[in-house]
């Protein structure tokens, strides 16, 4: 895991939210119990029930792969995870799968999650689930994580920012676009709805530009 980066948010309070690069160490239970309230309905039906799913999560996430926004106590309360150089921020092989679950289990688990598998384009930097804190929703952490991704790609010479967005999730979706993010495709997926809610995913992009480096890193 390489070096921490920090960037304070909000309004300069000493307990306002700060970004931090990549999972600290011992916070993976609480990024995995926010991806979980976030995505659950999603996640249910391949990694489910909760507490295995969870802790799974926790078990093989890449810390060098995700941006962690902290409260005042150090308390996780935002994460993002995104796509870089074949790499995501939640992991696990098919063995991991198929070892924790079974075979009977786990390959009907490995089929549902090749639907979710997303390859960035050359060039492109893919974002890969967004959470904040029910107590925390509202105070601007979703942003402060966007810019902190934002970043990231221009660092990594990205000239272009991916995300996915289901259709039962508009906040999400209003979110993206005041921050310049543009829907491109959406797919019609009717036959997930009963399995795991949604029935419609619209894909969005953002250009990366100059003024997106720096974004991330302290002041």
């Amino acid at each position: 895991m390489g070096a921490s980066q920090e960037v304070a948010g909000g309004r300069g309070s000493s307990d306002a939210p700060r970004l931090h690069r990549g999972i600290p160490d011992g916070a993976e239970r609480q990024v995995a119990a926010l991806y979980w309230e976030a995505f659950g309905c999603k996640l249910g039906s391949t990694l489910g029930p909760p507490a295995k799913g969870r802790a799974f999560l926790a078990s093989h996430l890449h810390h060098d792969r995700g941006i962690t926004a902290l409260g005042g106590t150090g308390r996780v309360v935002g994460v993002v995870g995104y796509q870089l150089d074949g790499r995501g921020l939640t992991g696990g092989t098919a063995r991991d799968v198929l070892s924790a679950y079974g075979p009977l289990r786990g390959l009907p688990r490995l089929a549902l999650l090749a639907l979710f598998t997303r390859k960035p384009a050359e060039g492109e930097l893919v974002m890969d689930g967004i959470c904040v804190a029910p107590d925390h929703r509202g105070t601007g952490i979703g942003g402060l994580l966007l810019h902190g991704i934002a970043a990231v790609a221009a660092e990594n010479t990205c000239t272009r920012i991916r995300l996915d967005v289901i259709d039962v999730n508009p906040r999400a979706k209003a979110l993206y676009e005041r921050h310049g993010f543009s829907a491109v495709h959406t797919q019609q997926t009717p036959f997930l709805r009963r399995l795991m809610g949604f029935g419609a995913v619209t894909t969005m992009h953002r250009a990366v530009t100059p003024e997106d480096l720096g974004g991330g890193t302290p002041r």
